[in-house]
């Protein structure tokens, strides 16, 4: 290359040098408020002052697909901007930490609100006399909404509907004191177990005496259970009978499994499987289909895990092979069994004697009524079987438990001699409980009562 040649390239070379020096200072030195050359675009502002206005005095015809490339073309080469000026570059898109596509949309939020527990009982009132006997089962709520409790000798009906109390029967002392009472599914006929080992039926409507079975037992019945027209009674004697209440001979099935006291009877709601608690700290299953009068022992499981009486007994409503049982004073255990299998599906420790076990016929939950030392009731949430509320207001244990019909009240007598209505599981759908009565001691009509 000669010399002219290479002069004069460097010539035309040294200002586009320097002009890309200072435009890259300018870049880095910008101020918003004073206009900078190098953020211009000199060339469509040229054309906009120019060919545009040409375009626009004379317009050319054009089909619709040409106008569409034009438009897309605009685009592309970002001519479709309006203004000329610019008093700083554009920023940059901001930089997204987390990916959208990793974000989970938040939870919805819950439909239910937590349901509210009252911590206190919502009717007191007077029991007096009533035993303080772990053994017996006092108290029970029926069908028709009738609740009926033993007072000593005496049995009394209460009509949860209007809230008054009468009296069905009152035992001779020969014959007494009143050891258990159990309403049958239909609402209407009570049995009373007494401690010279009979059991009586009555018609509660017409406060008449049906019948006595005699014969059973050797000594007084402190349990009972239905199961539609057989009435199942459980002695001091350990024996376990069915007693066909349409039948002149009433004795049709004889359970032998316990050599103690029987405190606990419970039918399933099939009807096919009962379980039996007793003070030899004992849980029989017992099948229908493998019990006869001619094998009188065959059980269909022997659970011996306890370590106390067994009185509290419970079948889940909402898992039919799911037995909850309960121990006393020595053991404080509440186990839940498989009674297909026997097998143990778990066990908590609750800290004091159980009495008494109820499910809730409408949620996952249990209810446990307690002994010594703080004579409460726990509601569970199963299976977690974590504390859903301890409700205390009892001064003595809490022997009897039972559930109104509707599964929103559930009704405990103590050794305090005190009655008490807990709204745990719910108001009802149809009707609530009876107004409170303004007479909080409902037997002080009857003179011998305190």
């Amino acid at each position: 290359m000669d010399a002219g040649t290479w002069s004069s390239f460097v010539k035309t070379k040294s200002p586009c040098h320097l002009q890309d020096i200072h435009r890259k200072a300018s870049q880095e030195n910008l101020d918003r408020f004073i206009p900078n050359r190098s953020a211009m675009d000199f060339d469509y502002a040229h054309y906009m002052l120019t060919e545009g206005k040409k375009e626009k005095e004379n317009p050319v015809a054009s089909s619709p697909g040409r106008q569409a490339y034009q438009k897309q073309l605009a685009a592309a080469l970002n001519m479709n901007r309006t203004r000329i000026l610019a008093f700083k570059n554009k920023p940059p898109a901001p930089v997204e930490l987390i990916p959208k596509d990793f974000l989970s949309p938040p939870p919805p939020p819950s439909k239910s609100s937590k349901r509210y527990i009252p911590q206190s009982s919502e009717r007191i009132l007077d029991a007096p006399e009533i035993l303080d006997d772990f053994y017996l089962n006092l108290l029970d709520w029926g069908s028709s909404n009738f609740l009926s409790i033993a007072l000593g000798n005496t049995v009394y009906l209460w009509d949860a509907s209007v809230g008054s109390t009468s009296e069905l029967v009152t035992i001779d002392d020969d014959d007494g004191p009143v050891t258990s009472v159990s309403w049958a599914p239909d609402g209407r006929l009570l049995a009373i177990g007494l401690n010279n080992s009979h059991v009586q039926v009555w018609d509660s409507a017409a406060c008449r005496l049906l019948r006595t079975l005699r014969g059973a037992h050797q000594l007084r019945v402190g349990s009972l259970a239905w199961n539609r027209h057989v009435l199942t009674t459980g002695g001091m004697d350990g024996k376990i009978v069915n007693n066909d209440v349409r039948a002149g001979s009433h004795i049709v099935d004889t359970y032998r499994g316990h050599n103690q006291e029987l405190c606990g009877l419970k039918w399933s709601a099939s009807g096919q499987q009962l379980a039996s608690g007793g003070n030899d700290n004992l849980v029989h299953v017992w099948d229908r289909s493998m019990t006869s009068s001619s094998s009188p022992t065959r059980w269909l499981h022997r659970i011996d895990e306890h370590r106390a009486a067994v009185k509290a007994l419970a079948w889940c409503p909402f898992q039919a092979n799911l037995l909850a049982t309960g121990g006393g004073g020595c053991d404080h255990c509440i186990k839940f069994w498989n009674t297909h299998t026997a097998a143990c599906l778990n066990t908590v420790n609750t800290g004091s004697q159980v009495c008494g076990l109820l499910w809730s016929k409408k949620e996952r939950e249990l209810l446990s009524s307690h002994g010594f030392t703080q004579n409460q009731l726990t509601l569970w949430k199963y299976p977690s079987m974590v504390k859903m509320a301890e409700l205390t207001g009892h001064t003595e244990r809490v022997l009897y438990m039972t559930q109104s019909p509707d599964g929103c009240t559930v009704a405990t007598a103590a050794g305090d001699e005190t009655l008490r209505f807990w709204n745990l599981f719910g108001s009802p759908e149809t009707s609530k409980l009876a107004p409170k009565a303004t007479n909080t001691q409902p037997f002080a009509h009857l003179s011998f009562i305190r």
